[in-house]
């Protein structure tokens, strides 16, 4: 692992430039912080105490109330439906089948959903976070909690759901912001390195429940976004070692099972495109994946097109 050496807890953030053959036309700018399983930064690019909504990178921690409270083994649920519950999938066949597997085994009615419905489609099945949803009314199935307040944020699975998080974090679950996410269940605002270090704990194999949520994610990676997807390659490429969640606007998170660490990431304009860019470039930084791999994930993600690719420029610093 090579990393630049520095006393700060803060650096120079990352830079993304995108190219028009080979002139500049656009910039993003990045932050990064790296966190052990115990949740010490290790290492910071930018800021790790800047703060971010956790988007779809939460989805993992929200699962695991699902895996913690035996709801799994109480409906006969498996691997598949795990890794669904983590997902942020575009509505593909596999992956409403199993959300609805899910509902089906915890008999719980489709239209309980109370993510929307996609434009132009037909069914909340088909929302990207139909799958996090399903896990709640799982819960709340297996308790007898009220279905139609499920994401309301004083809601008992709600409270659940923060509570293990803070535990986790060793924070009251009390102390975080909650805001409404675009599909109507709550999300919070974070530090960066808190996101990295929730990451790390992932990473660990001595949580029981996370171990379950890894295990799920990296065996069935094509539920967690779908084939194509920068979080379903990547895991297909490093065949387990590495845990992928992209969360929106900017954010993309992850866990490396070999070395107990976590990654978190935050382009500060939101774009998609840089946050990918910028995985790769410290992945490959931090020795967590090989050349080749770096080649087959830049084939895509980085070289845009004939005329476009992306250019990173910076390095995390130690701390």
């Amino acid at each position: 692992m090579s990393l630049a050496r520095g006393k700060r807890t803060q650096a120079e953030p990352l830079t993304v430039r995108l190219l028009r053959e080979g002139i500049m036309e656009s910039l993003h700018q990045v932050h990064a912080a790296l966190c052990d399983e115990r949740g010490r930064l290790l290492a910071v690019a930018g800021d790790g105490e800047t703060t971010t909504f956790a988007r779809s990178s939460f989805k993992p921690f929200q699962a695991l109330v699902v895996a913690m409270t035996g709801t799994l083994e109480q409906f006969g649920l498996g691997e598949r439906d795990l890794a669904v519950m983590c997902s942020s999938h575009r509505g593909q066949i596999e992956a409403t089948r199993q959300v609805f597997h899910i509902l089906w085994q915890a008999d719980i009615d489709p239209t309980q959903l109370q993510c929307p419905v996609p434009a132009g489609r037909q069914s909340p099945l088909e929302h990207g976070c139909s799958g996090k949803h399903a896990g709640m009314l799982a819960v709340c199935a297996k308790y007898g909690w009220p279905r139609s307040t499920y994401l309301h944020r004083q809601h008992p699975v709600q409270e659940l759901i923060l509570s293990q998080v803070g535990e986790l974090l060793g924070v009251p679950g009390a102390e975080f912001i909650a805001v409404h996410d675009d599909c109507g269940a709550p999300t919070y605002l974070l530090q960066l390195h808190q996101l990295a270090a929730l990451y790390g704990r992932m990473a660990t194999g001595q949580h029981l429940g996370l171990e379950q949520i890894t295990r799920a994610m990296t065996q069935q990676a094509v539920l967690v976004a779908g084939a194509g997807s920068f979080d379903t390659e990547l895991m297909h490429l490093t065949q387990g070692t590495l845990v992928s969640k992209a969360g929106a606007e900017g954010v993309q998170c992850l866990a490396n099972l070999e070395t107990g660490m976590g990654l978190a990431i935050r382009v500060l304009d939101g774009a998609k495109r840089a946050k990918y860019a910028t995985a790769i470039h410290l992945l490959h930084q931090l020795g967590w994946i090989s050349p080749s791999v770096r080649e087959r994930l830049a084939e895509r993600f980085v070289q845009l097109g004939a005329y476009l690719r992306l250019e990173v420029q910076g390095e995390l610093s130690l701390l």
